[in-house]
């Protein structure tokens, strides 16, 4: 079970552990905002309520990176799975500047492509293709990027997912 964590101003920031979670609310770091009522924490001597969401009450230093990470999931998901040439569905990458001639992998670089596109157009630039993208690939934005996990999130954390969005 994860919990949603957000700032004093109801923004999310990470989503830790439920175990995390119970440590900054036992230490006053927190509130809990959402309880799961049906999976309680057992202790030694009680039982408390397992934290779905948590809002600090002070600055808690949560290691987190606000760079996304630049990975193959990622990119077809910025994506929507659809290939930047042609609009199909995606299941590969494609390096716009091919490494073979110093391309990067970075988010600019990189686009979703159908197996078709990414074979014929191999080791060469769109421009000599006579291709054009349809889009300009940049680096994905939003709090599902940056809050970690928010993709597979719980209902309860729907409400303080979308006033961020």
């Amino acid at each position: 079970m994860r919990t949603l964590v957000l700032n004093a101003g109801y923004e999310p920031l990470a989503i830790v552990s439920f175990k995390r979670a119970l440590v900054l609310v036992m230490n006053d770091k927190a509130n809990v905002i959402v309880r799961d009522e049906e999976s309680p924490v057992w202790g030694a001597s009680e039982a408390y309520d397992r934290p779905a969401v948590i809002v600090l009450t002070r600055y808690v230093r949560i290691p987190h990176t606000r760079r996304v990470p630049v990975t193959r999931r990622g990119v077809l998901r910025r994506d929507g799975h659809r290939c930047a040439y042609c609009g199909r569905s995606a299941t590969t990458i494609d390096h716009v500047q091919p490494r073979s001639r110093g391309g990067e992998d970075s988010w600019e670089n990189l686009v979703a492509a159908c197996v078709k596109c990414n074979n014929v157009k191999s080791d060469r630039t769109p421009q000599e293709m006579g291709w054009s993208l349809r889009f300009r690939p940049a680096p994905p934005r939003g709090v599902s990027w940056v809050v970690r996990g928010s993709e597979r999130a719980d209902p309860s954390w729907s409400p303080y997912l979308e006033m961020a969005a």
